[in-house]
């Protein structure tokens, strides 16, 4: 879990209109999710919150690549061979990964477990590739192996072999997906997180503004960078310090550039406030490999975006 964003909600704070607030959290795809929720009723709370829940093991059932009866482990498993048929919504998603990689210029690629793996980031801390795995890795991925039909709603990967991963997406798809469930059960104020990474607010607690998020300075795990106020947003962060190693005197983080096939350097860490949690989550990871101009160039105007370069004498700061 990244230890970047303290949910400072966590803390009872006082309710002036006495609603009652509840807690709750549950494992699925491979993450802890935790909501907060304030209301009038608790049983409706407590029926809100198991809800949600339920939609995110749902979606652990369709997208689990460690789950070999998933739609995403079935195409990972066929998809080489013949076109697989897929769900609307599993279709819906590639085909917005598939546009997220065209507009971040490749910086973003669901096919880059390969890479991945030579630089044992895959299930483990990192290691030093060893002579020529970086080479061979670029060529056994590439989004533009994918083929999407929309006309009988097919996937087909032109590469043998070719490897889909959904940790780049899953987590903010999940947690949109519980603060519709949410909002449709009539929760008007609550945070829901996704592995501490990735989360979105409902609302405003009690006599607030909205829910009040300290992104860590990630300098110094104890210090904070700032505090952001979120209301009806999503905030997710990627920070080079999550997973990393240190070989030949340098630090070698595990956010890849699937262009170069090394990991990004120059950035410390990336926060982004959009309106939707898949857009925040995905947009971390090439903003922070391609660089605080690129972002500033490319972002959406109702994107924030708060920006850590490796620099000694560039202090943290939301682009302009």
């Amino acid at each position: 879990m990244l230890a970047l964003l303290i949910l400072q909600t966590i803390a009872f704070r006082a309710t002036a209109a006495d609603l009652l607030r509840l807690e709750a959290n549950a494992d699925a795809m491979g993450s802890t999710y935790s909501v907060v929720l304030y209301g009038e009723d608790r049983n409706k709370l407590e029926a809100a919150a198991e809800s949600a829940f339920d939609e995110a093991r749902r979606l652990d059932t369709m997208l689990s690549n460690y789950k070999s009866d998933s739609e995403w482990s079935i195409v990972n498993a066929e998809a080489s061979n013949h076109p697989v048929v897929v769900s609307q919504e599993l279709f819906d998603l590639l085909s917005a990964c598939m546009d997220y990689s065209r507009k971040s210029e490749g910086a973003f690629d669901i096919t880059v477990g390969p890479l991945m793996k030579v630089w044992g980031f895959y299930k483990g801390s990192g290691h030093l590739p060893k002579p020529g795995e970086v080479e061979q890795a670029l060529k056994q991925f590439g989004y533009g192996n994918i083929v999407l039909n929309a006309a009988d709603k097919t996937v087909f990967f032109k590469k043998p072999g070719l490897n889909i991963d959904p940790g780049g997406v899953g987590k903010g798809y999940a947690v949109d997906r519980m603060v519709a469930v949410l909002k449709k059960q009539g929760i008007q104020s609550a945070l829901v997180s996704g592995g501490g990474s990735s989360i979105y607010c409902i609302g405003a607690p009690p006599d607030e503004p909205g829910w009040r998020i300290e992104i860590k300075d990630p300098r110094d795990e104890f210090k904070r960078a700032t505090e952001v106020v979120l209301k009806d947003e999503s905030l997710s962060t990627s920070g080079s310090y999550e997973k990393f190693f240190v070989a030949e005197g340098k630090t070698w983080s595990h956010i890849m550039d699937p262009r170069t096939g090394y990991p990004a350097r120059g950035t410390l860490s990336v926060s982004i406030v959009s309106p939707l949690t898949l857009d925040s989550e995905v947009w971390a990871k090439p903003y922070f490999i391609l660089g605080r101009q690129w972002t500033a160039d490319h972002k959406p105007r109702n994107f924030r975006v708060f920006y850590c370069e490796d620099k000694v004498d560039q202090p943290c700061a939301w682009l302009q």
